[in-house]
C-alpha cells in the first residue's frame, strides 16, 4: 500500500534511493505525468519502482524511460505495459533549462520520488552528475566520521 499522508498533504507512492548515492543533484523539479487508468490504480496499492529510470528530452517533450509500475491486479487484457515510456509534464521553458542543462557533460534526468499531491501523480525529478566510485567512497567516510562524532558527544554529555 502507498504511505499515509504527510503534513504537505503529498501521499508518497515511492522513493529513488539510490539517487542520492549514485548521483551528486542539482536543481528539482516537481513534474505531473500521463498515464492510463490501470497505472493510477497500481500506484494507488504502491505497486512502482524508479529504480533504473531516467528522464529523456525528445522533440521538445520530456519523457520518463525505465519506471517500472506494475500491471494492475484486477485488470483485463487492456492492462497497461509495467516499463512503458510516460510523458511528463512541464512547462516549455522549464524542459529548454532542462535540455540546456543536460547538454554538458556528465549530466542527466534521475527521478527523486513519485507521490500523489491533490490527487494527482508527480513525479520529482533533479538534474545529476554520476558519481565516481572515490566520490562515493569518500561520502561515506564522511557520513562515519559524523556519525562517530555524534556517537561520543551524545556519550560525553549523558
Amino acid at each position: 500500500m502507498a504511505k499515509k499522508k504527510d503534513r504537505t498533504g503529498e501521499k508518497l507512492i515511492c522513493r529513488n534511493k539510490f539517487a542520492g548515492v549514485n548521483y551528486e543533484l542539482e536543481g528539482t523539479y516537481e513534474a505531473g505525468i500521463v498515464l492510463v487508468g490501470t497505472e493510477v490504480k497500481s500506484l494507488r496499492e504502491g505497486r512502482a519502482n524508479l529504480k533504473d529510470s531516467y528522464g529523456v528530452i525528445k522533440d521538445g517533450e520530456l519523457f520518463l524511460e525505465g519506471m517500472h509500475i506494475s500491471p494492475y491486479t484486477h485488470g483485463n487484457r487492456n492492462n497497461h505495459d509495467p516499463l512503458r515510456r510516460r510523458k511528463l509534464l512541464l512547462h516549455k521553458r522549464e524542459i529548454k533549462r532542462l535540455y540546456g542543462k543536460i547538454q554538458e557533460k556528465g549530466l542527466t534526468l534521475v527521478p527523486l520520488r513519485a507521490y500523489f499531491k491533490n490527487g494527482k501523480v508527480k513525479i520529482e525529478i533533479a538534474v545529476g552528475r554520476g558519481k565516481k566510485l572515490y566520490d562515493k567512497r569518500e561520502d561515506l567516510k564522511r557520513k562515519t566520521e559524523r556519525r562517530e562524532m555524534e556517537r561520543v558527544v551524545k556519550e560525553r554529555y549523558r
